[in-house]
């Protein structure tokens, strides 16, 4: 319970922080987005449920992503070298183009929607999950300001993925706290591909 309370004041607090200015040009994000498209869809909508939904996320976190892949401190043995080339004005033009464009929506698996929407509502107070609204919004949108990612309509399959990189230790590059890798190292498969698929099925 304490746990869930910190999770959710820190969204709350960060709410009210003044609003990330977008620094990045789309039209010309678009035109340095063609390599991304043969992974990500030339709208940042792709095809393939591993790798994620780039449309309609907020360029604060796209940057911010860019940034770890070229730094390593996010490993990706695909990704790190197609960072590595991108300027700081390259990575906020493509963050601004993806922003700008609308993720597909995507459906929910119907036998895991009780537990996934539990999960990302409410949490689970006895293993000390905090519900995903606390950070993430109430319909996936995120936070721009504290740089968290939207999630809504994302694939649930790169969901787990990740969710299992945090757990595991994998990935753990995405603040002091280390607060996705504990919260993911505190559920269970089932969880994990049940608030995935939800996640998939919010708009």
């Amino acid at each position: 319970m304490k746990n869930w309370l910190v999770i959710t004041m820190t969204f709350l607090l960060s709410a009210v922080q003044m609003t990330v200015q977008a620094a990045g040009d789309p039209d010309a994000g678009k035109a340095k987005s063609a390599a991304c498209a043969a992974c990500h869809g030339a709208d940042g909508n792709s095809l393939n449920p591993e790798w994620p939904k780039l449309a309609g996320q907020h360029e604060s976190y796209i940057v911010k992503q860019l940034t770890y892949f070229s730094d390593g401190e996010r490993d990706n043995a695909t990704m790190k070298p197609m960072a590595s080339g991108l300027t700081e004005q390259d990575r906020e033009d493509l963050g601004a183009f993806y922003a700008s464009q609308t993720v597909s929506p995507g459906k929910a698996d119907p036998e895991l929607v009780a537990l996934g929407e539990k999960l990302y509502r409410s949490g689970n107070p006895e293993s000390g999950v905090a519900p995903c609204m606390g950070c993430h919004g109430p319909n996936g949108a995120g936070n721009p300001a504290a740089v968290y990612p939207a999630l809504r309509g994302q694939h649930a399959k790169y969901t787990e993925l990740q969710l299992h990189g945090f757990a595991e230790g994998k990935r753990v590059n995405e603040n002091a706290v280390k607060m996705m890798q504990i919260l993911a190292s505190r559920m269970t498969n089932r969880e994990i591909r049940a608030v995935a698929s939800y996640i998939q099925g919010l708009h």
